[in-house]
């Protein structure tokens, strides 16, 4: 009820701002927010050509593509007249995300697709894993942990398998990876959601422990770096891991005391003091590398682990082929079937997915994000924020939102303050330690067709503000 509440709000509101504006004349077209691409240059005004300056009028004349530019530093924005059927179209700035039809193009070519390529690999393996007895014995190990921070899950629950191989893509990066098994958590502890509409206890602690986005190796990050030419691209792994941590942590808590989990258990003890120990380690021994070993290192660990996941579950289904003859089928023919009924979660997510992100194009195409932005902004600098601080700030907010809008922040305030400014590694820390909140819902709980969703989404803003804030002191700390 709450996301759908939210997603009505965005969106009309939106609407509404771009319709007001069109009638007060901020803006000459709403072209732009229906079949507008990302970077467009925006139509601001149409003219005849003895209506505008002189200079620009012998400009034009003189140049062989009849149009002139000019660069208006105060604005930051490229004004370009372009003359053609008798009239001068005058353009300004660029759009900043596509518009709804492109949007609604996008969301199936280039993200969808892609996924349902990815739920079908996955969940091929994820039946490999089920049939071969591989996710049960899994399951036995974890459950005196899970039974702790999952306590309606039943003991050795096939859904333990799945959240293990989630966290662990997630902890390493591997986001192709990641949904497939968190998505085929999700569909498995809906098996044993008594209200089916209605999220269980189990599914909200999984989505929001999702949502401090805890990752041991930042690859996407390091390597934007990377690209911009910093001195030591993996700088802010450590700064990263620390943020999502606490995010993570803060999640559980948050979660836990809702659903009154008992804490204190001996259990529950042992396996975050033997996680925190183990990031620890990683942590000094990646520390204890030159810059050419820590690149080698972060680049190929999480492909190594993938590579091991893949060659495990073939493995052990072979040698367990035996278990694949009494359910009357074979290896190959198993992963098949697990590989269709990835496809068709994808088809099912599909208008879940394409909802959420037209609302999302209306609502920064509207340019009610930037105000939103530019007043928050403007709040926190005349409480003595640091200017490097606010300047980051627009990642993080865009951050719940789409992961590309926010990505696209990062990488302009790395080029326009430095990779290795306090505003830029902050931008990373932002972009790193959280997730693309109303995507991951609209995705995981669309799978499962549950529309009440409770307090998830409430809880999940919380756990991202509170990886905003540790993100800032942790940034201040370390740089």
């Amino acid at each position: 009820m709450v996301l759908s509440r939210f997603w009505l709000v965005i969106f009309i509101s939106s609407i509404v701002f771009i319709v007001f504006g069109f009638f007060i004349g901020n803006s000459y077209s709403v072209d732009y927010v229906l079949n507008g691409k990302k970077d467009d240059p925006i139509l601001i005004s149409e003219k005849y050509l003895n209506e505008i300056p002189k200079f620009i009028q012998d400009s034009i004349q003189k140049n062989e593509e009849k149009t002139f530019v000019i660069n208006l530093d105060t604005i930051n924005a490229d004004t370009t007249y372009v003359y053609k059927n008798q009239t001068v179209k005058i353009y300004s700035g660029v759009q900043k995300t596509d518009g709804l039809l492109p949007t609604c193009k996008s969301s199936l070519f280039d993200l969808i697709l892609p996924l349902m390529a990815y739920l079908a690999f996955f969940c091929g393996l994820m039946e490999l894993l089920i049939i071969s007895g591989a996710a049960e014995k899994l399951a036995k190990k974890l459950s005196p942990v899970f039974a702790q921070v999952f306590p309606s899950v039943p003991k050795n629950h096939e859904s333990i398998s799945y959240m293990t191989l989630n966290f662990a893509a997630n902890f390493l990066g591997l986001d192709s990876a990641a949904t497939p098994f968190g998505l085929k958590a999700m569909q498995s502890l809906q098996e044993i959601n008594p209200e089916k509409d209605k999220a269980s206890d189990a599914q909200i602690m999984f989505m929001c422990l999702h949502a401090a986005g805890l990752t041991l190796i930042p690859t996407s990050i390091i390597g934007y770096r990377a690209a911009e030419n910093a001195a030591n691209p993996a700088d802010v792994m450590l700064p990263c891991i620390v943020t999502s941590f606490i995010g993570t942590i803060a999640a559980m808590i948050i979660v836990g005391i809702r659903q009154k989990i008992n804490f204190l258990s001996a259990t529950l003890l042992v396996a975050l003091m033997t996680v925190i120990a183990a990031i620890v380690g990683l942590l000094f021994y990646i520390n204890g590398l030159d810059l050419v070993g820590k690149n080698f290192f972060t680049a190929n660990l999480s492909g190594l682990m993938l590579v091991a996941i893949i060659g495990f579950t073939l493995v052990f289904s072979f040698i367990n082929e035996k278990k694949f003859s009494e359910k009357s089928t074979t290896v190959f023919d198993a992963f098949v079937s697990g590989a269709n009924n990835g496809l068709q979660t994808g088809v099912k997510i599909f208008p879940y997915v394409m909802g959420m992100l037209v609302a999302i194009s209306f609502f920064r195409n509207s340019g009610l994000f930037e105000i939103m932005s530019d007043g928050i902004s403007f709040a926190f600098s005349n409480i003595g924020v640091s200017k490097q601080i606010t300047d980051s700030l627009p990642v993080a907010m865009l951050r719940p939102f789409s992961s590309g809008g926010s990505r696209g922040f990062m990488i302009d305030a790395m080029r326009n303050f430095g990779p290795d400014s306090f505003t830029g590694r902050l931008s990373c820390i932002f972009q790193c330690s959280a997730e693309t909140t109303f995507y991951v819902i609209a995705v995981y709980f669309g799978s499962v067709n549950i529309k009440n969703t409770r307090y998830t989404l409430g809880t999940m803003l919380l756990v991202d503000l509170i990886c905003v804030i540790t993100a800032i002191f942790v940034a201040s700390w370390f740089f």
